[in-house]
Formats: structure tokens, C-alpha cells, sequence
């Protein structure tokens, strides 16, 4: 089915000015969206009536009106990350055949809010509700890599690092370091740090806004949950999940995970 041009070409230029905040005026508008001015003068015409754009007589610039903000209001404020995520982890959990976690951050602790458990004898223990520290696992890695420089380090500076394993982080110096690592790869691990023989990958959930507010993983014994298998398969396939979930919580950004 063919689109309905003048409601394309509106929907083009609202596209366009929102990618200007502070507003552009109607000759550069229109040599960027490929429009006569005269065509944009009367689609301005209409969503200026309508509220959708608003003109700043002293600059003549047009700008995204608050009727854009007031349809997104139910959208924005309403969507929840359980419900949105679940589908997308079903079938993540139903494609690895292991357990997967959904995460937030609360009090500086990892707190599981959603589980999918695998059809395996041999799986990770947890609970929905349950808590984590954020040092030894793969999902608090990731919450912590979307805080600010200030917020993580007020966390961090009153972690007790209990090591849980041989492996796990045990100083600020080397969580720090691990955070970076995070940030440039975009994915992280929990290498067997927070149980005996269990390893995890996790990935972050981004809101509208570009801001981590939940993490996801997948979880299984270290004879499962191999470092090829993650290399060769999971983190691909961490990424193509992380995208899609953040992309149905109005997401925009783009995602790269590198090996």
C-alpha cells in the first residue's frame, strides 16, 4: 500500500525538526527535507494550528510543538520494562535453551525483576526479588557502566568487596577497570565471580532517552556457557536482543557490541 504523501511529507517534517531543538527556519528546512517553501508554508500552516509546531517570530524558526509531548505522555510515563522485555527474553531463554535474567539497579545492589528459566536439570538458583552485589556479576557491571562518573562512584565507594570465588573482583582499582572494558565492548561478563562453575553474559536495556535502566543475561554452568560459545554465538545474539528491546522502549541509538 502506497502512503498518503501529504501525511508522509508532515511526518518528515516533524522528523526533521526534531533533530532541532532550538528550531530552523524555513529556507534550510526545506533544503533539507527536499520540499518547496511554499508546500512547507502550508504543512507548517496546518500543524502549527494543530499544535505539532511552533514558530518563534523574532528568528522565523519552526520547532516541535507540545502536542508531540503530549501524545507520547501515556507512551513515555506508562511503559514498563518487565512487560515490554518479557516476549523478546522468552524467546531469547526458548533460542539458548538457559536461564535469563532481567536486572535494575536499587540501593546499589542488583535486584532480579524478571526470570526465564531454561528446560535444563542443571540451572543457576534465583528468584525474582532476590539481590545481588554489583562487583561480581555481569548485569551490575552493566548498570554500573550507564551511571555517571559520580553516581557509580558513590556506589562503589561503599562496596564490601566479599569475594565470592577465586575469580571475583576484590578492589575498587580493578572494578573500575572492568567498567571501561564494559563500556568500550558493550557487554559484559560474570566469569564464573559470584557462584562456582556459573558464568553469565549481560547487556543493557536503553530507555527513549539513551539511558540504561535495566541489564539482561544469560546464565549456565561454565560446560554450557563456554567463552567460545559466547564469542562464536551469545554475544551477537545478546546484541541483536538489546537493540530490539531498547528500540520498543523508543530507543533510538544504535548498539555495537565488539569481540
Amino acid at each position: 500500500m502506497s502512503n498518503v504523501q501529504s501525511l508522509e511529507r508532515a511526518l518528515t517534517i516533524l522528523n526533521k525538526l526534531s533533530e532541532y531543538p532550538d528550531g530552523i527556519q524555513i529556507t534550510r528546512l526545506s533544503e533539507q527535507i527536499g520540499l518547496t517553501k511554499g508546500t512547507l508554508h502550508r504543512l507548517l500552516a496546518t500543524l502549527s494550528n494543530m499544535n505539532y509546531v511552533t514558530k518563534d517570530e523574532e528568528t522565523d524558526k519552526y520547532k516541535l510543538g507540545l502536542q508531540v509531548l503530549f501524545l507520547s505522555r501515556n507512551l513515555l510515563n506508562n511503559t514498563d520494562v518487565v512487560t515490554v522485555s518479557k516476549p523478546f527474553l522468552e524467546k531469547l531463554s526458548r533460542e539458548v535453551n538457559e536461564t535469563v535474567h532481567l536486572c535494575t539497579e536499587d540501593r546499589g545492589e542488583v535486584v532480579y525483576i524478571d526470570k526465564i528459566e531454561s528446560s535444563q536439570t542443571v540451572r543457576m538458583y534465583s528468584r525474582i526479588g532476590s539481590r545481588a552485589p554489583m562487583y561480581c556479576t555481569g548485569v551490575g557491571k552493566i548498570l554500573l557502566s550507564g551511571m555517571t562518573q559520580e553516581e557509580a562512584s558513590e556506589i562503589i565507594s561503599n562496596m564490601s568487596f566479599i569475594p565470592k570465588t577465586p575469580s571475583t573482583i576484590t578492589s575498587k582499582e580493578e572494578l573500575l577497570e572492568e567498567i571501561e572494558k564494559v563500556k568500550s565492548q558493550g557487554y559484559a561478563l560474570d566469569n564464573v565471580e559470584n557462584e562456582e562453575f556459573l558464568r553469565c553474559i549481560a547487556a543493557p536495556i536503553f530507555d527513549h532517552k539513551g539511558k540504561i535502566i535495566a541489564s539482561f543475561s544469560i546464565s549456565g554452568p561454565i560446560n554450557r556457557i563456554t567463552m567460545e560459545v559466547i564469542d562464536d554465538t551469545l554475544i551477537e545474539k545478546m546484541k541483536q536482543y538489546s537493540l530490539v528491546i531498547s528500540r520498543n522502549l523508543g530507543y533510538s541509538g544504535s548498539i555495537e557490541i565488539q569481540k
